[in-house]
């Protein structure tokens, strides 16, 4: 089978995530994957829509199509598989403000496609709107590569450890009322960022650890808890499988998140907890910074649990979707 994988931007975590990871096990199953970048001008487009009259099917990743493209890609593919894992028709600067524009880019994206993959249950339910082949599939990551990173460091301190990007560092700052708290409770804990910016904090120490694929995992296993904050907004509940919470289990890290969003990634009491509002930040960070014993036993249960989401796992859920899909493209 020969799959055109289009795609906003190949470069983005997203795209990593959700389809480069994969590439080496569909090919080994049989689904040979051209990715192509969307071009900027309308004919361009037309001109690469045309190339899917080449393959079996074509894999659009997260982009919402306007009218036209619609149309082309419509004409040419003979399969539509769309892939999302973020609320893409909603803004995520103004998560509660209705955007046409958005929603009509959406739905009409969603119904051309011969099958939809979404990241999360609440994505799906979007989905299933206006098309009823959609499927769940969670984010996935190598498990391996946070298992050979060693032990956290044994300098006395204890490490919050935050992991993402510049775009999300808000929803950390949010909960910056509790880690001021905590930073006058406990002396010995440090907060530390992995991500490309920063901010400080004037009661706990801020390590800064510029974030990069090479080293985000041993930055994780030598920290200690696991921070997962989000707001729980439109856009917010969008966010696939809470990835960084995978990022933590797969380190051993027990994780604390917020109550609702991240809800269905963390079982409450066996490999963290769900916090809601500051006090609850505070009184769970509490618990885990005085128990080395429950962050121990926490973390070694989210190593047992992420074991479903490695990518050998997901991997061959993709396959069944992709092939399942495609089998009847007319050759």
């Amino acid at each position: 089978m020969k799959m055109l994988v289009l795609t906003n931007n190949p470069a983005r975590a997203s795209f990593r995530q959700r389809i480069a990871v994969y590439l080496d096990i569909l090919r080994d199953n049989g689904i040979e994957c051209e990715i192509v970048r969307f071009p900027s001008g309308s004919l361009a487009r037309r001109k690469m829509f045309r190339q899917a009259t080449n393959f079996d099917g074509v894999f659009l990743h997260k982009k919402s199509l306007n009218f036209l493209d619609a149309f082309w890609l419509r004409r040419y593919a003979r399969k539509i598989i769309y892939d999302f894992d973020d609320a893409v028709m909603y803004s995520d600067k103004q998560p509660d403000r209705p955007s046409r524009k958005r929603q009509n880019s959406f739905q009409r994206t969603v119904k051309l496609a011969d099958m939809v993959i979404a990241g999360n249950s609440y994505l799906a339910e979007h989905a299933r709107n206006f098309n009823r082949n959609v499927e769940v599939l969670t984010t996935g990551l190598n498990v391996s590569n946070y298992e050979q990173t060693g032990s956290s460091s044994d300098d006395g301190k204890i490490r919050l450890v935050w992991i993402g990007s510049s775009v999300t560092l808000k929803y950390l700052a949010e909960i910056k009322p509790a880690l001021e708290e905590i930073g006058s409770r406990f002396d010995n804990v440090v907060l530390r960022i992995v991500c490309d910016e920063f901010f400080d904090l004037e009661n706990m120490e801020v390590e800064k650890h510029q974030w990069s694929l090479e080293t985000q995992a041993v930055d994780l296993a030598q920290s200690h808890i696991g921070l997962a904050p989000l707001p729980n907004d439109r856009f917010a509940r969008g966010k696939a499988g809470g990835f960084k919470i995978l990022q933590y289990a797969a380190a051993g890290l027990p994780v604390i998140a917020s109550r609702g969003v991240n809800a269905p990634c963390v079982r409450q009491g066996i490999n963290g907890f769900l916090a809601g509002d500051c006090s609850e930040w505070i009184e769970k960070l509490s618990r885990l910074l005085r128990d080395s014993q429950l962050r121990k036993q926490m973390g070694q249960a989210g190593k047992v649990e992420v074991q479903q989401f490695d990518l050998k796992v997901l991997g061959e859920q993709l396959v069944n979707l992709i092939k399942g899909c495609l089998k009847n493209a007319q050759k």
